[in-house]
């Protein structure tokens, strides 16, 4: 049986929320939830309540439900069906996930596709191409585990995909203080650090913002750091000047209104530089990035680290069009801890 033979043999959790006779509860509310009652909308699928943790329930409503505690849920329905509809890495707040063991029903953090079986069928030779890519076994259970996971909303195959960031900085890329490093996607400087943590810190490295805020933040938390160059730009395919959405937080992003951004090639900023490695979280412009980086993956093949998680096709086409810029690459995957999908990356050397 091929990968996607494996993966549509389950059911599609779309499919069983369309079928649920329980009262179906959302668990979270704000963007997370609003992706998800749109498709329940679209789908017609009934949500009876939505619920959220005891410290954030308050007084208020939601989408015309009144937010309820999660107590006062399973005390109000009989039999629950909880869906989880808001992202966490915060240790506590996975294991509190954890033991009430939703069902998923993952939307994307940008584009509008999410994962059913017309999404998988129609890109079947995508993903089967993608996946035998992969350089090694664990990368192709996490690529099974990760996509089973938003087909199926069922937490366990999420789970069963984690692993640890210092085994795929330090055991995989094998990382060291000697790196020319670019961060695309610097946000306050919490990758720089991580990289000075964990591996020892870097030669050179170059750190690119493009959110005001976010980036006086990273000017404020990397003073102290040596041979480390800051650039407010967002990443692009070319040298160009587009619209960006920013309010200090992780999900400032490229869009059609806000204020205006230089963004630029990597190629035509650093094509001229030594770069050993390349980080790239870039709110789903990771594609166009990669286009601009295409010279410098070509000519100087640095190790690569890039966020697989923003749009629902990124997981396969990201791994295809790193292939299609350098065939040389060795092409990993891994997923790390949160709830849902995200911080799952593309690493390559």
């Amino acid at each position: 049986m091929n990968i996607l033979d494996k993966i549509l043999s389950h059911s599609c959790v779309w499919e069983k929320l369309k079928n649920e006779k329980s009262p179906i509860v959302l668990y979270g509310t704000g963007n997370g939830a609003d992706s998800v009652l749109d498709i329940f909308e679209k789908l017609n699928i009934k949500a009876s309540a939505v619920c959220a943790s005891d410290g954030f329930v308050r007084k208020r409503t939601f989408r015309g439900f009144e937010v309820m505690s999660i107590r006062s849920a399973k005390e109000s329905f009989e039999n629950p069906l909880f869906c989880l509809s808001f992202a966490s890495s915060i240790e506590y707040v996975m294991e509190n996930i954890k033991a009430l063991d939703p069902l998923v029903p993952v939307v994307p953090v940008f584009g509008k596709d999410y994962i059913d079986r017309d999404f998988l069928l129609n890109n079947k030779e995508k993903i089967t191409s993608a996946y035998n890519l992969l350089e090694d076994e664990k990368s192709k259970e996490v690529f099974e585990n990760i996509i089973t996971f938003e087909f199926t909303g069922e937490l366990s195959y999420l789970l069963k995909a984690e692993s640890s960031r210092q085994e795929a900085l330090c055991d995989l890329l094998k990382l060291t203080d000697k790196e020319y490093y670019a961060d695309l996607g610097a946000y306050r400087g919490d990758t720089i650090e991580e990289l000075v943590s964990l591996c020892g810190g870097f030669e050179k490295a170059y750190a690119f913002e493009p959110d005001k805020k976010t980036f006086l933040k990273l000017k404020e938390n990397t003073k102290n750091f040596e041979n480390l160059s800051l650039f407010p730009y967002a990443l692009w395919s070319e040298d160009t000047t587009l619209k960006f959405s920013g309010g200090g937080g992780r999900q400032s992003t490229l869009s059609a209104e806000g204020y205006e951004v230089e963004a630029v090639a990597l190629d035509s900023v650093l094509g001229s530089k030594k770069l050993t490695y390349i980080k790239a979280d870039v709110e789903g412009a990771e594609k166009k990035a990669l286009e601009g980086m295409s010279r410098i993956l070509k000519e100087q093949k640095p190790k690569l680290n890039i966020s697989a998680y923003h749009r629902s096709a990124d997981i396969f086409e990201l791994i295809l069009q790193i292939h299609s810029i350098n065939p040389d690459y060795k092409i990993y995957l891994r997923h790390h801890p949160y709830i849902p999908a995200w911080d799952t990356n593309i690493y390559c050397m």
